[in-house]
């Protein structure tokens, strides 16, 4: 199977039970430190753009760019956001 590049784990689903825990997380962030709804959709539009998106992860840290983008003190590893 091939991976899918510029795919976030919400669209992707082989990996429902991840995606859960991406909403856990996400939910979990106080309301003071978790990124607007708006600001959320924004950075991760900037993540699907990038070279550096596979399967969700970033190639940079290797991190789940759905759980990044979701704290307002997070910023991308290469400051596009």
């Amino acid at each position: 199977m091939e991976k899918c590049k510029l795919c976030l784990i919400r669209d992707m689903a082989e990996k429902a039970d991840i995606y859960e825990y991406v909403k856990k997380t996400r939910a979990m962030l106080p309301e003071g430190e978790r990124a607007s709804d708006e600001l959320y959709e924004e950075r991760l539009g900037v993540c699907m753009a990038c070279d550096s998106l596979l399967s969700g992860t970033c190639r940079k840290c290797g991190c789940y760019v759905e759980i990044r983008a979701a704290s307002k003190a997070s910023g991308c590893p290469v400051g596009r956001w």
